[in-house]
C-alpha cells in the first residue's frame, strides 16, 4: 500500500484558526500603527505651522507703538484700544510698527543706523524736524525694499515717545490726519523731516520712524492673516495693504493686553483626526 504525506483535517482547522486569528489581530495592530503615524504626523504639523505664526506674529508686535494697538470687529468695522477689547467679537489685531529694520542699518551702511531717532528742537518747526545723523536717501531706499516699491519715506510717519495717546484719532484708525497735532506726524511730500548733519543744539527729543501698520485678521474660513504696507495716518484701512496667508484651519486667534504685555493664542484643527485641536501662545513684552 503506497503512503501519502498530507495534512489531516484537525492540521488544516489548526492553520484556519490561527491564520484567522493572525489576520484579525494583525490588521488591526497596522490599523493602529497607521493611525498613530497619521496622527502623529498632523500633531509634528499642526505644532510647527502653529509655533510659525505665533512666532511669525510676536516677532511684528514685539517693534510696536505700545499705545497704537487697537482690536476690531470685523462685522461693523468698529475698534477700540486693545486693554478695553472684552469679548470674542473682535477677530482682527491691528498696530503700528516701528522701522526696526532701517534703525538696524545695512551693510553698505557699515550696520550705522539710517534715521537717529534723535530731533533737534532747537531748530526744528512746525514745518520741519531735524534729525541729525540721518540719512534721508537711505531711509527711502530702504522702505522702497522693504515694501517692494510700495512705499516710501513720503508715505511715512514720525511718533515721539511720550507723546499723548489718542488712540481714535492720534494714529488715523479713524481716518487721515490732516495736520501735525495728532500722535503720528505725517511725513508730507518729504518737507516735514530732514537730516542735519551740522552744528546741532543740545536739546533734543526722541522719536521713533514708522511707514507701515499691520493687522492679523482671523477670517470666518478659518484662515490667519497678515497685512501689511499700509498707512492709516494717510486714510489707508488694512485691505489697502498687501497680505501673507500665516494659517489655515484656525479655530481661534485670541489676544488680549496685561498692561503693556500681549498675550496672544492660535488654536488650530485638521479634518484628519477627529475632535483634535492644538493651542499655540506667547505673551509679548
Amino acid at each position: 500500500m503506497k503512503i501519502r504525506n498530507a495534512f489531516t483535517m484537525i492540521e488544516l482547522v489548526f492553520v484556519i484558526v490561527i491564520m484567522g486569528i493572525l489576520g484579525k489581530f494583525g490588521v488591526e495592530f497596522l490599523a493602529q500603527a497607521y493611525n498613530n503615524f497619521i496622527f502623529s504626523k498632523v500633531n509634528n504639523t499642526l505644532q510647527s505651522d502653529g509655533e510659525a505664526a505665533v512666532e511669525f506674529i510676536s516677532n511684528r508686535l514685539q517693534y510696536r507703538i505700545k499705545d497704537s494697538i487697537i482690536a476690531r470687529k470685523a462685522s461693523d468695522n468698529s475698534f477700540t484700544a486693545l486693554a478695553s477689547a472684552s469679548d470674542s467679537n473682535y477677530t482682527i489685531l491691528e498696530w503700528i510698527g516701528t522701522d526696526i529694520d532701517g534703525f538696524r542699518g545695512s551693510t553698505d551702511n557699515n550696520y550705522t543706523p539710517n534715521w537717529s531717532g534723535i530731533a533737534d528742537l532747537d531748530l526744528s518747526s512746525n514745518m520741519k524736524i531735524y534729525s541729525p545723523d540721518t540719512n534721508i536717501s537711505k531711509i527711502n531706499s530702504f522702505i522702497k525694499n522693504l515694501s517692494n516699491s510700495g512705499s516710501d519715506l513720503n508715505d511715512s510717519a514720525i511718533y515721539f515717545v511720550g507723546s499723548s495717546s489718542d488712540i481714535v484719532n492720534g494714529y488715523g484708525w479713524s481716518g487721515a490726519i490732516t495736520d501735525q497735532n495728532q500722535t503720528m506726524h505725517p511725513i508730507i511730500g518729504g518737507t516735514t523731516f530732514a537730516s542735519n548733519d551740522g552744528n546741532f543744539s543740545e536739546i533734543y527729543e526722541y522719536y521713533k520712524l514708522a511707514w507701515s501698520a499691520y493687522a492679523v485678521v482671523h477670517s470666518s474660513d478659518g484662515n490667519l492673516t497678515l497685512y501689511y504696507d499700509y498707512q492709516p495716518w494717510n486714510g489707508e484701512v488694512y485691505s489697502n495693504g498687501k497680505s501673507s496667508l500665516l494659517m489655515q484651519n484656525v479655530d481661534t486667534f485670541q489676544f488680549m493686553a496685561v498692561g503693556s504685555l500681549v498675550k496672544i493664542q492660535v488654536c488650530v484643527n485638521t479634518s484628519l483626526v477627529e475632535d483634535y485641536s492644538l493651542c499655540k501662545e506667547k505673551t509679548i513684552y
